[in-house]
């Protein structure tokens, strides 16, 4: 494994390799096993991993230094402190472990720079997945040098794991020949490595290419007669190997694969149409294979005599109502093509079936770049953003498109485009929905209520994303349109919403690939906004004021695209490599939908409507966050309403009377517990709160108890329930149940805003058959009582995976080593014992890996599951706090007649509790009444769920959005 000394992206340097072609390509001479050149045999290709294969070390640093504001070149530096006896070179000769060699190298990195660096966080970011991926453009090279006869080897300076295997991250198959420095206790340059892989290969030095990134590891190859390619940019690399070898190593048409089983065409009947149609006389065989881009019309790349074509048609089977109309993609191409807008040349339209078996079309295959990861990975922050805006100005001179000049004005209704585009996608999920999914339902309901008034009417592409565009190989120009399938007039507001979809999902989520998870400043790409005010500025209009209601419908017409392909993978129908992945991925696209109608609900709260529920309607316990889970799953406790024998549909209860009357009776038994057995008992209560046993349980409170409802305990039960193991359930949550145990929940940090659970800064790492723990907690409720028996704990497991991945929860025996309680904390001179609120720290806590819930990178997801239930139950006390005062006020002050006031909010509750007070006067602010403790908790929960200050600016950042 090599270090560069340089970190910058590779360029694409096209013009540069087509010259180099020119002048150093050589024709392929002799049989399939040899190659030569120049008097040469070739017979090996020998691979240096780390720089080669997959990204350097470097490369790495690099990254992971900008993350964690490390001044650039710390690691580089460290790396190489020591040369051939620093513990880099030591650690991939095997003579120190990990242990060791992060202990060395994070003492080293912490002097260079006088504080701690988190060296660990690092090395767990340059051995993952997400990172230690092998460049395509290798593994396809391989494939064909190995299918050409030659030999391939890996040469590689690496390093063992903790758990003993060498860090190799290839499928080893590729390869006849491992050399890995841990496993001889030799590294590059030293010459013996060398020679011990060209005595396993069986060759001559003269007889094999070696490439590596590093000049001193190919300068000692050459010495040795092998013939050396250095690698800045693993593109140019397989250029250059190209030349050498005498024949290419990137065969067929990019984004191809072999036609699917279920989506074989008869190849006869369609090579005699097209020789009539293109006038051809050949025998030769017509090649066939199948785009793996786009989701709905099946295509495919045609290669017959010297024409490059491609087919798109419908699929087969039954269809939805008005989809898959290749008809009006086929005229709508012909049409802008004319009108210079970039689209490929369409060449006939085919609504025969007989020929192979469905309607299809020809055009002709336009070559160039698809970028089909909207990180646009290997290009210079400059050539990214000129990508975007590239794609700005191709969708501002669709919209500039003449409808009467290119014969369109006829192409689809004029006005009223989102309406009628709302009631297409319902009609078209209806018909393919499988399973009722509350966030669709929800928005099925409320996108008819919000419809923005539409100012413009031109040709939409309805499918508008950088995925669908051909761009030129040298130039950031837009070479052709793809995907005309939903085209119409419209809106046009609607496509540059649809248009930035990507940046609001995550990299990892597998049809559309996202950013919303990546530096967009460090990348150059301009952000959502920016992306919106270019386009304006191109057309000439004032930004518009409903963005977020754009979005929403975009996201709702994914998920229903998704809700079709899903329904037709269940049938061998879809084309979609993806297709089976889409029932999940729906509800997921949906929930993002209903996201972006919320922060619309904010700006037009004051004008909705009154209008009648959901025919089917459900209560959603979590809310669902952005953040795109790979598994898929996502826990709801979804209870349809009450049928309307028992309540009336849609009414608010504001009387007992009102209500069922199995929950009337559970009411009056309630109300009567409460004045018979709780209030009588409060001087008791607060005489022992202020006793020398406060910090031990009462035994009052445990005759009272009937209901168990005590918080934290209720969230770190509805926690084990939903997220839970069997096991883990068995060992805490029924003695939770029980009453018989307590439990605290630790994530507030005093360093950090904790209400962004993202911000939360604890560790947790894996060491064996355990998670260690280091943090610093505090406000950690309950923790203090006798009875609290586990500690649900919410640390970060890996620092440099998606903002959301990266926190994980564990279940923590309260008797475990390392817990140090420093103190309990009060709230307004109030302790609230016997639970109290402790600040805590976790020092090298052990915790065997069995207690972690629900998996690692998981408790982002977690706790917004377990906040749902605990606002409501937050709620629940405030308004019990409310009522409460309001009767002791009314007895107090002969008030007039008080109907009922729900209370919702915090600082409402604080206003009544505040009223009830000054009513009592100075007895008010005693402990004779429990008007002040009432008054001390309804204060403390406006921080228990977040500052207020968060909410209001959240608020105000969505309503000044409008206005900027």
């Amino acid at each position: 494994m090599c270090v560069r000394s340089c970190f910058q992206s590779p360029r694409l340097q096209w013009v540069w390799r087509t010259a180099f072609l020119k002048h150093t390509q050589r024709r392929h001479q002799g049989s399939h096993r040899w190659t030569h050149l120049g008097g040469s045999t070739y017979r090996a290709v020998i691979f240096d991993m780390g720089g080669v294969l997959i990204p350097s070390p470097g490369r790495v640093a690099a990254e992971w230094e900008v993350q964690n504001r490390i001044p650039s070149g710390t690691i580089l530096k460290a790396l190489m402190e020591g040369g051939e006896n620093g513990p880099w070179m030591r650690f991939m000769r095997a003579e120190i472990t990990a242990e060791g060699f992060l202990r060395e190298f994070g003492r080293l990195c912490s002097e260079m720079l006088k504080t701690s660096v988190p060296v660990d966080s690092f090395f767990s970011l340059l051995t993952s997945e997400r990172v230690a991926k092998q460049f395509p453009v290798m593994t396809e090279a391989i494939t064909q040098i190995r299918a050409k006869g030659l030999q391939t080897a890996v040469l590689s300076n690496n390093f063992y794991l903790p758990n003993q295997k060498s860090f190799l991250p290839l499928d080893r198959k590729q390869f006849d020949v491992i050399v890995e420095s841990c496993m001889e206790g030799i590294c590059k340059p030293d010459p013996r490595i060398y020679k011990l892989c060209l005595e396993q290969l069986g060759l001559q030095p003269s007889e094999s290419i070696f490439l590596d990134d590093l000049g001193t590891n190919l300068k000692e190859a050459a010495r040795l007669g092998i013939h050396t390619i250095k690698v800045n940019d693993p593109e140019t690399a397989v250029k250059e190997l190209e030349a050498l070898l005498g024949f290419t190593l990137r065969v067929g048409v990019p984004n191809t694969r072999p036609v699917k089983k279920t989506m074989e065409i008869p190849k006869d009947s369609l090579q005699k149409y097209l020789k009539d149609l293109l006038g051809i006389q050949t025998t030769g065989p017509l090649e066939l294979l199948q785009f793996d881009h786009g989701q709905s019309n099946p295509t495919y790349y045609i290669r017959l005599a010297n024409r490059d074509l491609v087919l798109r048609k419908k699929p087969p089977g039954t269809l939805l109502p008005s989809a898959h109309a290749i008809e009006r993609e086929f005229r709508i191409m012909k049409a802008l093509a004319n009108a210079g807008v970039p689209v490929p040349n369409v060449l006939d339209l085919c609504e025969d079936s007989s020929v192979i078996g469905t309607p299809f079309y020809v055009m002709e295959y336009c070559p160039g770049l698809i970028y089909k990861d909207p990180s646009l990975p290997g290009l210079e922050p400059s050539h990214r953003r000129a990508i975007y805006t590239a794609m700005n100005t191709v969708l501002c001179k669709i919209h500039s498109v003449d409808l009467q000049a290119v014969g369109l004005e006829d192409y689809g209704k004029q006005g009223d485009y989102i309406p009628r585009q709302v009631r297409t996608w319902v009609k078209q999920y209806r018909a393919s929905e499988t399973s009722t999914i509350p966030a669709m339902e929800r928005l099925i309901e409320w996108l008819p209520l919000h419809l923005p008034r539409q100012q413009r009417t031109t040709v939409v592409h309805g499918d508008f994303r950088l995925d669908n565009l051909v761009f030129h190989p040298e130039e950031p120009e837009v070479l052709a349109v793809l995907d005309w399938e939903l085209s119409t007039l419209g809106d046009p507001l609607a496509d540059v919403a649809y248009s930035c979809l990507a940046h609001y999902l995550p990299s990892s989520f597998p049809v559309l690939r996202g950013i919303n998870d990546c530096d967009l400043t460090q990348l150059g790409i301009p952000a959502a906004e920016e992306y919106f005010r270019m386009y304006c500025l191109q057309m000439g209009l004032p930004p518009t004021e409903n963005w977020n209601f754009y979005m929403a419908f975009s996201f709702f017409r994914v998920a229903a695209i998704l809700q079709g392909v899903y329904k037709r993978s269940l049938t061998g129908q879809a084309s979609s490599t993806y297709a089976e992945q889409t029932g999940k991925l729906t509800e997921f696209v949906s929930n993002l939908a209903w996201d972006f109608a919320v922060k619309e609900g904010f700006r037009v709260f004051k004008e909705m409507p009154f209008t009648n529920p959901l025919t089917r309607s459900y209560h959603t316990w979590a809310r669902p966050q952005s953040q795109w889970c790979p598994t898929g799953s996502r826990s709801y406790s979804s209870v349809p309403e009450a049928s309307p024998a028992h309540t009336s549909r849609g009414g608010l209860v504001i009387s007992p009377e009102s209500l069922s009357p199995p929950v009337r009776e559970l009411y009056h038994r309630l109300k009567h517990f409460m004045e018979q057995r709780v209030y009588p008992a409060e001087p008791e209560l607060q005489s022992h709160q202020a006793s020398a046993a406060r910090w031990s349980p009462s035994p009052l409170i445990e005759d009272l108890k009937v209901c168990n409802c005590s918080a934290p305990d209720t969230g770190n039960m509805e926690l084990l329930v939903r997220y839970g193991t069997e096991a883990q359930k068995a060992r805490w949550l029924i003695p939770l149940l029980e009453g018989k145990a307590r439990s605290c929940f630790a994530m507030t940090e005093p360093q950090v805003a904790s209400s962004d659970a993202t911000n939360i800064e604890a560790s947790i790492r894996e060491e064996d058959s355990f998670y260690v723990i280091n943090g610093h907690k505090w406000w950690i409720t309950g923790i203090l009582d006798p009875r609290c028996q586990l500690c649900v704990f919410m640390g970060k497991t890996d620092p440099h995976a998606p903002r959301h991945r990266q926190q994980s929860v564990l279940l923590v025996p309260m008797d475990t080593p390392g817990i140090k309680i420093i103190r309990p904390l009060t709230v307004y001179g109030l302790e609230d014992a016997p639970g109290g609120h402790g600040e805590v720290r976790f020092e090298h806590v052990r915790v065997p890996k069995e207690n972690m819930v629900l998996g690692p990178g998981r408790g982002f997801e977690i706790a917004q599951g377990r906040l749902g239930p605990g606002r409501i139950h937050h709620c629940m006390r405030l308004i019990g706090f409310s009522e409460r005062a309001l009767a002791l006020m009314k007895a107090r002050a002969a008030a007039l007649d008080i109907a009922m006031i729900k209370m919702v909010a915090p600082s409402m509750a604080s206003r009544v509790i505040d009223r009830a007070i000054q009513a009592f006067g100075a007895a008010g602010l005693s402990s004779d009444y429990p008007l002040a403790q009432f008054f001390t908790w309804a204060r403390a929960l406006r921080f228990a769920d977040g500052p207020d200050e968060v909410h209001r600016a959240t608020v105000a950042k969505l309503e000044l959005k409008h206005r900027i």
